[in-house]
């Protein structure tokens, strides 16, 4: 993760970000392009903010430039929207097409595009005609000229007609026991193109799931009654035999080992074919992170012993990345990232990344500057293709308001994908450390072995609509120095619900426990204690604000906390969301939370949806503020806040 990165994501390492943060974050997801002689344009989320487009349209040839017009005078909002998103006339209006020809043969296109979108809102009498300095398509000659004044005007009218509904469902061949009412074929039901395939697929999908890869609809009548404006819908399946995998083939490797990405793929020749293994197959191999693509594909028969055989196409990625990154805080200072790593280190995805950074340049004395350096090493597929070996050497220099800490750590250890959804890890960790804190300076060495699970069925790890996450984690550590044997507990909930049914309301919460049991504060160290406030904990509290204080009002930390989270994500646009929020947080010196002692924070937030997920700035203030907090947060991050 880049400096820029875990500036942003409020994570691991909370901070305190007023203003700069945002600053620094649209810095961060801001792309600069410049061409050569005149022209320059600046982007920022794909938005064009200035510049010229000239040069975009140097390479058509005779441009032509157009102006069209939707009419749909019987359409609702929300069908104009779908119309208005399916016309390449509409959405390309701003780039001029190659001639006269070019015009002529985008309007074709867009007409089959727009009988299409109003079939997928089943209405299948719908009419469009579109003219073209007033003349109708379908009177044009293949060589019409246009040359009227620029830019030519196209008209788009669009008759919709009826909504349909579904009328007669019947499944017929060895789809005959199913019921289409289990797929969503109900009659008056969505009669929408889009809900007829899906079913099929469903159907299809369904049979498959049985063992059978050669499933298929073989026949299709669907009848569109004018009279009623309902659709019958007959299909016919075939859906073969049960099967095996077969072999599976590879293409397109280059770099990464052609028979280790057989192996990863997890088809064991002769076990029953499975949809839902080929899915993980398939995302088990982008997971390695070697490839773009990844392609897999069934064959069309079965092969002589009755297997279905795979195959496999994929396109990879360069092996070799670098970077740096910065962040910039008033609380904090400046700091300064940077890395480097290697993909497919041996040919089988094994990966090396190492990294440093610098932090606290301008708020910390030179003498107490952040440091930070690692090599870490993953290999996957140690003992089989769900699992993966990890190693890593970490050490670490830092002067948080808790303690001044000297580290070097090492760990080793293993993951493994239970399934989609759930993983399990286990490793052995050495931790060397100094630390000067409220009880004065010490030294530990701790061997520990951490074991964690996690289940995860989120539909989305930047901005999840419904699902949920759970993280159980248990450390058990023994001071050889000291003497101290304690055990570290911590578990981790979220929820997401979406309201509606565009996911335009989602409600998200989250809970957090943990306890450290076994040895009393003092013989913790002071980096293994909890802590809570700031952007990823408590909201409107400063980083590690919230807690048990030394009488000079630095915490110490605590061997229990809980936190809790609730809000509520409205897209008000396609692009711009508003969240409200409330955190909530305690932290103690006793081996359970004290609840009666509750710092709870308020605000909301703004969220810009981009590619690479919500780009958030969050206002929070807090709500019972003692003597030492702050009176409002803002915090500036990419992605949820959980």
């Amino acid at each position: 993760m880049s400096a820029c990165e875990r500036q942003m994501s409020g994570g691991t390492a909370p901070r305190r970000v007023l203003s700069h943060a945002l600053l620094f974050a649209l810095l961060c997801s801001t792309a600069l392009v410049a061409t050569s002689g005149n022209a320059a344009a600046f982007e920022i989320f794909g938005i064009k903010l200035w510049g010229s487009s000239d040069d975009e349209d140097a390479d058509i040839v005779d441009p032509l430039r157009y102006a069209v017009t939707i009419e749909a005078p019987d359409a609702d909002e929300d069908l104009v929207k779908k119309l208005e998103n399916a016309s390449a006339l509409k959405a390309d209006e701003e780039r001029p097409v190659s001639g006269s020809l070019g015009l002529l043969a985008k309007a074709r296109g867009d007409r089959d595009q727009l009988i299409a979108a109003l079939y997928a809102d089943a209405r299948y009498e719908g009419v469009v005609t579109i003219t073209i300095e007033g003349k109708p398509l379908d009177d044009l000659p293949p060589d019409a000229e246009f040359s009227g004044p620029q830019p030519i005007p196209v008209v788009i009218n669009i008759a919709t007609g009826p909504k349909f509904t579904l009328g007669d469902i019947r499944l017929e061949g060895d789809a005959a026991g199913l019921l289409g009412a289990d797929f969503g074929l109900i009659a008056g039901g969505d009669a929408g193109s889009g809900a007829v395939l899906k079913a099929e697929a469903s159907i299809v999908r369904a049979l498959k799931e049985e063992g059978r890869p050669l499933a298929n609809v073989t026949d299709r009548e669907i009848v569109a009654d004018h009279a009623t404006s309902t659709l019958d819908v007959t299909l016919t399946v075939a859906a073969g035999p049960v099967a095996g995998y077969g072999d599976t083939t590879v293409e397109g490797t280059e770099k990464v080992d052609r028979d280790f990405t057989e192996y990863m793929t997890g088809l064991e020749r002769g076990r029953q074919y499975s949809p839902e293994e080929v899915d993980e197959a398939r995302d088990r191999l982008l997971g390695l992170e070697v490839f773009n693509s990844v392609t897999l594909k069934e064959a069309d028969s079965l092969d002589a012993d009755g297997n279905i055989p795979i195959g496999v196409e994929v396109s990879e990625r360069k092996p070799r990345y670098f970077g740096i990154g910065g962040t910039f805080s008033n609380t904090e200072g400046l700091g300064l990232e940077g890395y480097w790593g290697h993909r497919n280190l041996f040919g089988r995805a094994e990966k090396l990344r190492i990294e440093g950074a610098i932090s606290g340049i301008g708020s910390n004395d030179l003498t107490e500057l952040n440091y930070n350096a690692g090599i870490m090493f993953e290999k996957p597929g140690v003992v089989g293709p769900a699992s993966k070996f990890f190693a890593g050497v970490n050490t670490v220099l830092e002067h948080p308001d808790a303690y001044d800490h000297f580290a070097v750590k090492g760990n080793t250890g293993l993951s493994y994908e239970l399934d989609k959804q759930q993983t399990v890890s286990a490793e052995v960790a050495l931790d060397y450390s100094k630390i000067t804190d409220s009880f004065g300076k010490h030294t530990y060495l701790i061997a520990s072995v951490p074991l964690q699970y996690v289940y995860d069925n989120r539909d989305s790890r930047l901005n999840p609509t419904t699902g949920f996450r759970a993280l159980a984690y248990v450390e058990p550590s023994y001071d050889i120095l000291n003497g101290a044997a304690f055990v570290k507990l911590r578990g981790e909930g979220s929820a997401y619900q979406s309201i509606d049914a565009a996911s335009k309301f989602v409600l998200a919460e989250r809970v957090a426990i943990g306890s450290i049991i076994g040895a009393g504060l003092q013989d913790v160290p002071a980096d293994r204690r909890f802590y809570a406030g700031g952007g990823g904990s408590v909201r409107g509290y400063a980083y590690q604000g919230i807690g048990p204080k030394d009488i000079d009002g630095e915490p110490i930390g605590g061997l229990s906390y809980f936190e809790t989270s609730l809000e509520m994500r409205i897209a008000v646009t396609d692009t711009i969301g508003v969240v409200p929020f409330v955190d909530a947080g305690t932290v103690s010196t006793e081996q359970f939370p004290d609840f009666s002692d509750m710092k709870v924070g308020a605000g909301v937030g703004l969220r810009y949806i981009t590619p690479f997920g919500p780009l958030r700035v969050d206002a929070a203030v807090p709500l019972n503020r003692g003597p030492d907090d702050p009176r409002f947060g803002i915090y500036a991050g990419i992605g949820q806040a959980f």
